[in-house]
């Protein structure tokens, strides 16, 4: 009888080369994976590292620190909500009347924002866990946006002076709209991810989040209070 047993496998050895390029994208898709299971606090650049087979210290010639990564893996997530923005864009019925369509637009650039959130939360929250400064007037980062070009925050501006245009805006409460509208869906996004909404069914937050959409559409179109008083 054979009692010989078959030598173990030599230990798996970190790569250490890779062609110009393919290093960055490699550890840039293992820190979307990482914070796709675990939200931002996942995005650890060795267990990067170790997931792609290489030295800790073949990282730094592409991604000089934890933060680098962290804001690489947060720009790929803004394109990506960005991009489920365009498609609920695309998805609207074009010959509509022009008020009706941009209210729809705005509808429709809300409705991507809130179902990304819901589909990849840990995503999601990347994208927002390193807050840009308030820039009137932002460098293109293309990066951050999606097929057309546009970033989320963009895609939101482009809807509401859609509004403006159709006489749907005032003029006078055009400016800083965009935050308005976005810490309004941005809440109900939280809600839904890590407050009471949390277990709540989905034809349930579906519903929520249309009356939501309403509510911003009617809330910026109506007549300011103040300007009654």
């Amino acid at each position: 009888m054979d009692t010989s047993t078959k030598a173990a496998p030599p230990p798996r050895q970190a790569r250490t080369t890779y062609r110009h390029g393919d290093l960055r994208r490699a550890l840039l898709q293992a820190g979307i994976e990482l914070a796709r299971a675990g939200g931002p606090q996942a995005i650890v650049l060795r267990e990067a590292t170790r997931r792609v087979g290489v030295v800790p210290n073949a990282a730094y010639r592409h991604f000089a620190s934890h933060l680098e990564l962290l804001q690489a893996v947060r720009a790929y997530a803004l394109s990506q909500v960005a991009i489920s923005m365009e498609r609920e864009l695309a998805a609207m019925n074009t010959e509509q009347p022009a008020a009706d369509y941009a209210r729809a637009c705005l509808r429709a650039v809300g409705l991507g924002y809130l179902r990304y959130a819901q589909a990849e939360p840990g995503l999601f929250k990347t994208a927002f866990t390193v807050p840009d400064p308030i820039d009137p007037d932002p460098p293109p980062d293309p990066a951050k946006a999606g097929r057309s070009g546009r970033n989320p925050f963009e895609l939101l501006g482009d809807a509401l002076d859609q509004m403006a245009q159709a006489g749907l805006l005032a003029p006078d409460r055009r400016p800083g709209a965009e935050y308005l509208a976005w810490s309004a869906v941005h809440g109900l996004a939280y809600l839904v991810l890590d407050g009471p909404l949390r277990a709540a069914p989905p034809k349930l937050i579906l519903g929520l989040s249309q009356r939501l959409l309403e509510m911003v559409e009617c809330g910026l179109s109506a007549p300011s209070l103040l300007a009654r008083r």
